[in-house]
């Protein structure tokens, strides 16, 4: 998608000297920065993750893949053993605990690689995992654009007028490697030319709503509103919402969803309303170990998030300010669980599914 007229996407591998390197946008700066990081070895892209430079389900899967080749290409330089990537990779996966996809693709490179054959040869063949991960991911997310369009065009042939629709915190292209999850059938619809406005939660405590998903859909033209958090509710009361659009970032086997915290309070205000509540992710996502949200591990994130927030002086210089009293207490968990009950579509790249029983149905893992 599109940064001041022009195409990015938010990962992608350069070769520097013979050598993979890793290119990101540092999310951690915008709106008010736009910098372009250089990631040289698995452990800068651990940090990178942790840190949420790159941040999103998708984004953080393909990151970690490429932590494991980043690994790879350090142990062969250092004449390491290819036994050590094993403990490697688990500290990879374990850079952030609640998403899935991290996991996932940590484990998918892993299973191609070949213990009995060098690490040159294994180093080639974690890349091509990994550039299939990217790719697959890249090509998921355009389907969910299609799908999700669909979705939208049926709602504004009902209204009969433009349409607004809700959205909690970030799943757009800066979430994965472009187009994005929720976000995707929003930017279709408007290559379309249908006509549509966006709520965008600010999405506290870290604003990716007001932070990243203003910043890209002012990228893309597409009109929108900044709320806070709490409005939503009223929104929908006071009729002006559509349709709920969020992400995920694990999705259970009966088919709970994990995503950012204060999703499960729209799914259930947009339930008292008959109000439309859409999840899309790519099939990554899902987790059919798991058939009870309470066995998700919800990430517990430092305090600091919520005793202070960042913004962009008047005098143009960003600062960091604390918000809370000095001896509060706070707690920081980022995720919550809405039940599949409060689902009204699952969106992913095999197509659009009321029942989750239906989607499983369609797996080939």
């Amino acid at each position: 998608m599109k940064i001041n007229g022009r195409h990015y996407r938010s990962l992608w591998e350069e070769n520097t000297d013979g050598k993979i390197v890793i290119k990101a946008i540092d999310q951690r700066l915008l709106p008010f920065q736009f910098e372009i990081a250089t990631l040289e070895n698995y452990i800068e892209l651990i940090d990178a993750i942790k840190t949420m430079l790159v941040r999103g389900a998708p984004l953080i899967g393909i990151a970690g893949a490429y932590a494991v080749v980043l690994a790879l290409q350090e142990l062969q330089s250092n004449k390491r053993t290819l036994e050590e990537i094993k403990e490697i990779a688990i500290e990879i996966s374990s850079a952030r605990p609640t998403a899935i996809n991290l996991t996932w693709a940590v484990d998918r490179v892993l299973s191609k690689l070949d213990f009995s054959s060098t690490l040159q040869e294994n180093f080639h063949r974690a890349l091509a995992a990994t550039r299939k991960i990217y790719s697959d991911e890249l090509a998921s997310c355009e389907k969910i654009s299609s799908y999700g369009y669909e979705l939208l065009l049926e709602l504004f042939k009902n209204k009969r007028r433009p349409i607004n629709i809700l959205t909690h915190c970030n799943a757009g292209w800066l979430a994965t490697v472009d187009w994005g999850t929720a976000l995707s059938p929003i930017y279709r619809a408007w290559m379309e030319g249908l006509p549509l406005h966006v709520w965008v939660d600010e999405t506290r405590p870290r604003n990716q709503g007001s932070f990243l998903t203003s910043f890209e859909l002012l990228g893309e033209g597409i009109p929108h509103t900044v709320i806070v958090d709490n409005a939503g509710g009223l929104l929908m009361q006071m009729g002006k919402v559509d349709a709920v659009i969020v992400g995920a970032d694990r999705v259970t086997s009966n088919g709970d969803v994990c995503n950012k915290i204060g999703t499960y309070l729209k799914a259930l205000a947009a339930r008292e309303h008959n109000i439309q509540f859409w999840v899309a992710f790519p099939t990554s996502t899902i987790d059919l170990s798991l058939d009870d949200f309470a066995q998700i591990p919800i990430e517990l994130r430092s305090s600091d998030e919520i005793n202070f927030i960042e913004g962009l002086a008047i005098d143009g210089n960003r600062i960091k300010v604390r918000i809370t009293p000095q001896d509060a207490k706070s707690l920081n968990y980022a995720f919550d669980i809405t039940p599949a009950k409060f689902i009204s579509a699952y969106i992913t790249e095999l197509g659009v599914f009321e029942n989750f029983q239906q989607l499983k149905s369609n797996l080939n893992f």
